[in-house]
């Protein structure tokens, strides 16, 4: 039962190892970091590591907490404006970095990530959602992927990057901290979409969208699939959550690279 940094004590698979305040878990040639919420300078609901730009918190602050996991990791992020949709972008190249992250241009929408650049680390925010890693072949993406993002197939569609980007191997995925089947309750609407998959991601209101991206990726042919199992709801010294705190609160994050 390894510790955080800061002295939680969380159960954790062989797999996934803590980082400092973070988890990082190897994946077929490429790494994949989950962040907690702590090791940076945001105050109030946003403390400490927050990591959201659409947040009421102090863009300096975000900006700051960037730059520092930046440097820590020593790798750049390549990232888009989530919207809850499907879309993953193919990043094969790469800009020059801005002088400040504020004088950077818009992100294009898209809740994937997916690269083969040496030194490039897709990366998803996250504050119940789940960030959702893929690798194979020198090839590794980071997706967002909320309930409706599940249902709008973001999870095949990160592996058709990874496929197009020359990923033709077997591929591997861990799944990040999200909302759990512990808390998770959701309405008919919810349950709805995820009918074909019966009782087995359904616990009465809750929804176990773990299970259902667990599914998902092995529908999509992905074998090797790692689950981190830890919720946010119910995790409020690690990570932000939307849904426990009421929409005000940060953004932790899911990032890959390759090794």
């Amino acid at each position: 039962m390894p510790g955080l940094r800061g002295g939680d004590q969380i159960t954790l698979s062989e797999a996934f190892q803590p980082i400092g305040e973070h988890v990082v878990i190897d994946l077929a040639g490429a790494r994949a970091v989950f962040t907690t919420r702590r090791g940076g300078t945001s105050t109030g609901p946003y403390a400490s590591l927050n990591l959201g730009h659409f947040t009421d918190d102090r863009r300096a602050c975000v900006e700051h907490n960037r730059r520092t996991l930046q440097a820590q990791l020593g790798v750049r992020f390549a990232y888009g404006r989530q919207v809850h949709g499907a879309r993953v972008q193919r990043v094969v190249e790469l800009a020059d970095e801005a002088p400040a992250l504020h004088k950077a241009p818009a992100p294009h929408e898209a809740d994937g990530q997916a690269t083969a650049l040496s030194g490039v680390a897709p990366m998803v925010l996250t504050a119940d959602c789940l960030p959702v890693a893929l690798a194979g072949d020198r090839v590794v993406a980071m997706l967002h992927a909320g309930w409706r993002g599940l249902a709008l197939g973001v999870i095949a569609e990160g592996v058709a990057a990874l496929r197009e980007l020359g990923a033709r191997g077997a591929l591997a995925a861990a799944i990040g901290p999200g909302a759990g089947a512990c808390c998770y309750e959701v309405g008919d609407e919810v349950h709805a979409a995820f009918a074909a998959y019966g009782d087995s991601v359904r616990r009465g209101r809750k929804l176990d969208i773990n299970a259902i991206a667990r599914r998902q990726l092995e529908q999509a042919g992905v074998r090797e699939v790692h689950d981190i199992a830890l919720c946010t709801i119910c995790s409020p010294r690690l990570f932000y959550s939307h849904r426990r705190d009421h929409g005000i609160t940060g953004r932790q994050a899911g990032i890959a690279w390759l090794r």
